[in-house]
């Protein structure tokens, strides 16, 4: 019984990401007074510390040649293809915790086993994607953009990407980048459906 309580704890957790931000991008300078932030959601960008932040953020990063933000009024306007992701991943999101509650009341580990390693596979997917979103946005810069600054290292236009984890220094600002809430509570759930693998197999001795 445990077991399938864990499991189906494991699909709403998981389903949180409807609501929760999974990671969170700052950036600190002197000219703002308060940080800017960038939530991101499975479906969507979002303000991170004040309102209007996802504009703010969209017009720094097309001042030094950086793609529009994916934001509905982007799309809307033509400036920036939709972002697929956003569009997939909260079929995925909606699939697999409606199978980890259906597989709770089926009630049989071997299942707990295979989600987990379906979501570990999509975890790893999910973050290799992030990461070259980053990579993307940070490089493929506009030529024709108001501000180019040359890399004194390298002689060639010098790339903004934010890191992918922890902090980076890009011009005069500080940039972090951090799992948020959402991706804490989805790690949860996939710790709880890998624990109730182990209970369900010694509850059926």
């Amino acid at each position: 019984m445990k077991s399938r309580i864990l499991m189906v704890l494991a699909g709403l957790l998981l389903a949180s990401l409807f609501y929760f931000p999974i990671w969170k991008i700052t950036l600190l300078a002197p000219q703002y007074p308060e940080p800017l932030g960038l939530n991101i959601h499975i479906d969507h960008l979002a303000d991170g510390v004040e309102f209007n932040d996802v504009n703010n953020i969209d017009l720094l990063n097309h001042y030094i040649g950086m793609a529009h933000l994916p934001t509905p009024a982007n799309v809307k306007k033509g400036l920036v293809e939709p972002f697929l992701e956003f569009q997939i991943f909260p079929y995925v999101v909606g699939i697999m915790a409606f199978l980890a509650i259906v597989f709770g009341f089926i009630g049989k580990p071997n299942l707990y086993l295979t989600w987990w390693i379906i979501m570990a596979l999509f975890s790893i997917a999910g973050l290799y994607d992030f990461y070259n979103w980053l990579y993307v946005y940070g490089h493929e810069l506009d030529p024709n953009a108001i501000l180019q600054i040359t890399d004194p290292l390298t002689g060639k236009p010098m790339g903004y990407q934010p890191p992918f984890f922890g902090y980076k220094k890009i011009l005069n600002f500080e940039v972090y980048s951090y799992p948020e809430v959402g991706a804490y509570l989805m790690g949860l759930g996939m710790a709880f459906s890998f624990f109730a693998y182990f209970v369900g197999k010694k509850e059926a001795k």
